[in-house]
């Protein structure tokens, strides 16, 4: 006899249906909406490191026209006193899926609140753009703490 997890069982048409007209966020909506840059104490205070995180699944959408943009975000970090919680991260970059903004708005704005959560030493992002209409575009931008 074969199992079936009640959550991977086939759905009808019209079960689909219902379920995809319902206006209750899925648990993962609801996460990513509750999101915010959570960090935890430097465990190597006065230690100088380098954290670099990628996350390879950036999107938000063209402010002018709606188009989906791709990027792949670059994050390298000289931690002060916080470090940022990874799965915060995941959840706070898959925020701007359905933002309509620029990428360079985007890159800046991860560079603002970052900045703002985590108080790091040395922090650039970079925003590497899939082509879109035979365009590529890179974005970096750069904070350094004053001494």
């Amino acid at each position: 006899m074969t199992m079936i997890h009640p959550e991977t069982q086939p759905f009808s048409t019209a079960e689909f249906e219902t379920q995809a007209q319902t206006s209750e966020p899925k648990y993962g909506e609801r996460h990513i909406a509750q999101g915010e840059l959570i960090t935890f104490p430097n465990p190597r205070i006065g230690r100088r490191y380098d954290i670099h995180i990628t996350l390879p699944e950036f999107t938000c959408k063209c402010p002018f026209s709606g188009y989906p943009d791709f990027a792949t975000i670059y994050l390298s970090y000289v931690p002060n006193q916080r470090v940022v919680e990874l799965k915060a991260i995941k959840l706070y970059i898959n925020s701007y899926r359905d933002r309509y903004i620029s990428h360079e708005e985007s890159v800046n704005q991860i560079l603002d609140d970052f900045v703002a959560a985590c108080d790091p030493l040395e922090v650039k992002i970079k925003g590497d753009f899939l082509p879109r209409g035979n365009v590529h575009t890179v974005i970096e931008v750069t904070h350094q703490k004053d001494a």
